[in-house]
């Protein structure tokens, strides 16, 4: 049997690795404390699920859900972000239910690229900007991201023809795995750039509800021109504590929510109605959950922060996001130092190679982990002795 050969240019996802080596590693009897994968460990508020419960009762509920969502939801959706960053859209035209923010950044490169197209991808990333471009037929040009320059993609640095022959450019604030912020600055920038080259600007913002010491983060949608070229990415994943229930939005331009609704028609069956009367509990009802998750996530970011400077490595505290992002120490691959946790003292944490070629020399460890687990960890990293790379 011959399969595609989209099949051979696919890396392991890097999150099923890690799952199935915490599963291992615990069958072989290890206490696995695990920084690695960004799945909140904080139930669903109750009311949202004392919603979906008396959802399931409703027999039209059990049916085949329309793709573009109830228009109570989209209502919803446009209410929250009206309320939330003083954006108004029409939730007829300018509003996408999405079966969570993955599903439609992956299903957006099918709207925008045809073969032989560019895609500017930032690097390190979240794989699923590039492996949607592969599986457009398209080509990736990577826009490096440094700390030198706030994680933030140097536009200048493009090259003309590349320019010319981009489609669709993907930015993602607050950043996952760098947990880097943009200003509405950064963001006048990136929209000059697309509307001058034309080429449609997608901003991943799944993180912006996760914000320390008072930093909140902004809309793209909230800057001058964004709606001309630009759609915005969001969940409730992060904000609710709603991975399990794939639920996100696509909002922005009407011609790319319509063409983005033209590929989900073709190829799902939209949202559980379920789970779009749970989204709509969440986006409309009592707000207090997002601020105490946050204020976990604080200690918790702190408590990492501090073993990690304990163990002697530079460590920049991040603004936002569920993630630090440490680099290794001098000697070390990324892949190599996380290996030696998992091999030395039972702990998990993604290798920065893992999000691209940039991501070379740093570590991420996600904060969606248990408090005693957190301590746990932490108390591990902070005993440890880093041992010479290359066992020197």
């Amino acid at each position: 049997m011959k399969f595609s050969e989209r099949l051979d240019k696919l890396a392991p996802y890097p999150f099923v690795e890690i799952s199935r080596i915490i599963a291992e590693k615990r069958a072989a009897g290890a206490d696995v404390v695990t920084f690695g994968i960004g799945d909140p460990d904080i139930p669903t508020p109750q009311p949202i699920i004392d919603r979906l419960l008396a959802a399931s009762e409703v027999p039209a509920n059990h049916r085949y859900p329309e793709t573009d969502g109830l228009p109570e939801l989209r209502r919803a959706m446009a209410y929250w972000y009206q309320n939330r960053f003083g954006v108004k859209l029409d939730p007829d035209t300018e509003v996408l239910p999405l079966i969570g923010a993955k599903e439609g950044i992956g299903h957006a490169a099918l709207c925008f690229l045809d073969p032989g197209d560019v895609a500017l991808v930032p690097d390190p990333a979240y794989p699923v900007y590039g492996v949607g471009t592969m599986f457009a037929g398209a080509e990736s040009h990577v826009m490096p991201l440094y700390q030198k320059n706030g994680w933030l993609p140097e536009l200048d640095s493009i090259p003309a023809d590349v320019a010319r022959a981009a489609k669709v450019m993907w930015l993602n604030y607050p950043n996952n795995p760098t947990s880097a912020v943009a200003t509405d600055e950064d963001f006048s920038s990136a929209i000059a750039y697309c509307r001058d080259n034309e080429i449609a600007l997608l901003h991943d913002a799944a993180y912006s509800e996760v914000g320390y010491d008072g930093y909140r983060a902004g809309s793209f949608l909230q800057v001058a021109g964004s709606s001309e070229i630009g759609l915005e990415f969001h969940s409730l994943s992060k904000t609710y504590n709603m991975t399990g229930w794939r639920i996100g939005m696509a909002v922005g331009n009407a011609e790319m929510i319509k063409a983005l609704f033209q590929i989900k028609a073709n190829l799902d069956s939209g949202i559980p109605q379920a789970v779009q009367e749970m989204a709509m509990e969440a986006l409309t009802g009592p707000q207090d959950c997002v601020a105490e998750n946050v204020a976990t996530y604080k200690w918790r970011r702190d408590r990492v922060i501090q073993a990690l400077t304990k163990m002697g490595l530079q460590v920049e505290v991040p603004r936002a996001s569920l993630y630090v992002w440490a680099p290794v120490p001098e000697g070390y691959k990324s892949a190599e130092f996380a290996a030696r946790l998992l091999e030395d003292i039972d702990i998990v944490v993604t290798p920065g190679s893992s999000y691209g070629q940039y991501g070379e020399g740093y570590i991420r460890l996600s904060l969606t982990t248990p408090n005693e687990q957190v301590e746990k960890g932490c108390q591990r990293l902070e005993t440890w002795r880093i041992p010479p790379p290359n066992g020197g």
